[in-house]
């Protein structure tokens, strides 16, 4: 194995033998050549090991969990396995197109150190749609995006990103406690201290939608948007107290979308107080003290008056 590569590439998979070959197959392909392959197997029960194998590879270096962790820990797992001055990820169902290294190492070679991430855009394929990230109507996509990341949520996925290595050692690795989301808390931390640069083409193909994904996990989404707004308070606060609110708001309906009422009420109170002069974070509060089947039904009642008022 090239142990002295310029590059290191975390591939995390968890039980997808039958699409980690295409995943392992765009990033040998790619390009610029000067990098190692870490996949690391969060606790596989299928052919994660021959799929691996199979490619009989020497830049290719195999890690196994004893148990299924997560996808923060199995990343982490395969950052703190490498020496490389850059990290890479790759998700074991997504595909680079062959010139992403190329791209994202040449501004490397030329950026300050100032410049802990360079990523790229993506075409992001879910239920015969196709949405190319990040959208034209984000303007901040270069620099300090820190403000841009809190406001308008994230648009930099892993599978496009090369990171600095020095960024994990100021900022810190993924938290593991967060199973959603756990990327854009990340780039949080990341961009309050380095600059990013972006590569304004889709050269990464990821394929959403599918029944193993976290995203489609509703637990796994309300808990990481909560454990974020817990973590980056302070900064949403002094930001925007409406920003806060908004983010308090959000977290509750998911929480109610869950079925979990109480936690939801919680967070419909602590919008209002973030912000009391948005009457729909009060009439949320006050309608969530009545109990979840008057929340309900005053929400169809609000929901519908809005829609008449549309249409007229």
């Amino acid at each position: 194995m090239a142990v002295d590569a310029s590059l290191s590439v975390v591939i995390a998979t968890y039980n997808r033998a039958h699409t980690l070959s295409r995943a392992v197959r765009s990033v040998l392909d790619q390009t610029y050549k000067d990098f190692e392959i870490v996949v690391v197997d969060d606790g596989s029960k299928d052919r994660t090991a021959e799929v691996v194998a199979s490619f009989n590879d020497t830049r290719i270096k195999y890690i196994k969990h004893d148990r299924n962790r997560g996808v923060s820990a199995a990343r982490n797992t395969g950052i703190n396995a490498t020496t490389s001055k850059y990290v890479a990820f790759q998700d074991s169902d997504d595909v680079w197109l062959p010139e992403k290294l190329d791209k994202q190492m040449a501004i490397f070679k030329e950026a300050p150190p100032s410049v802990g991430v360079v990523y790229t855009g993506f075409l992001k394929i879910a239920g015969g749609s196709v949405a190319y990230v990040p959208g034209p109507s984000l303007t901040k996509k270069d620099g300090r995006i820190y403000d841009s990341l809190i406001c308008r949520g994230n648009y930099v996925t892993p599978q496009a990103a090369v990171v600095r290595r020095e960024c994990f050692e100021k900022a810190g690795l993924f938290d593991e406690n967060i199973r959603c989301f756990e990327d854009w808390e990340l780039w949080l931390r990341i961009s309050e201290c380095y600059e990013f640069k972006c590569v304004d083409q889709p050269l990464v193909i990821v394929y959403g939608g599918t029944e193993d994904s976290l995203l489609g996990n509703l637990d796994a989404a309300a808990e990481g948007l909560e454990l974020i707004t817990k973590k980056h308070w302070r900064n949403i606060r002094d930001k925007d107290r409406r920003l806060l609110a908004s983010y308090y708001i959000s977290v509750a309906n998911n929480f109610r979308s869950m079925g979990q009422f109480r936690r939801a009420r919680n967070y419909y109170v602590k919008a209002a107080a973030a912000y009391p002069f948005d009457v729909r974070c009060v009439g949320a509060a006050l309608a969530a003290s009545l109990g979840d089947r008057a929340f309900d039904a005053l929400a169809r009642i609000y929901h519908t008056t809005r829609r008449r008022f549309a249409r007229a």
